[in-house]
């Protein structure tokens, strides 16, 4: 019984982790889902959508794979974050995409 509830604990601790991360790592150019550098490139549900369609995997993938590797204005950080840690950020972007940042 203890195991049907453990995959959403342990998700909720992951986005929680992620938030963290955005926070130190990711809010001066994405605050609020914008982006600073480039403001048709958001992290908003609709630009997020639009952008990452490209991409065969999930969304959380993409974006684990856009953090990891960067792209244009966007540092890599894939040097600087342990994979868990961008697993983490990418589950809390994603999950606040859908809730429209607020």
């Amino acid at each position: 019984m203890i195991a049907l509830f453990a995959p959403s604990m342990v998700s909720a601790a992951d986005v929680a982790h992620g938030e963290q991360v955005f926070s130190l790592i990711c809010a001066a150019c994405h605050i609020g889902g914008g982006n600073v550098v480039n403001g048709q490139r958001t992290l908003q549900q609709d630009d997020l959508k639009a952008y990452l369609a490209n991409y065969n995997d999930g969304h959380e993938e993409a974006i684990a794979y856009q953090v990891t590797n960067g792209k244009n204005g966007m540092p890599a950080f894939g040097p600087k974050l342990s994979d868990a840690d961008i697993a983490d950020v990418a589950a809390y972007v994603e999950s606040q995409s859908v809730k429209g940042w607020s």
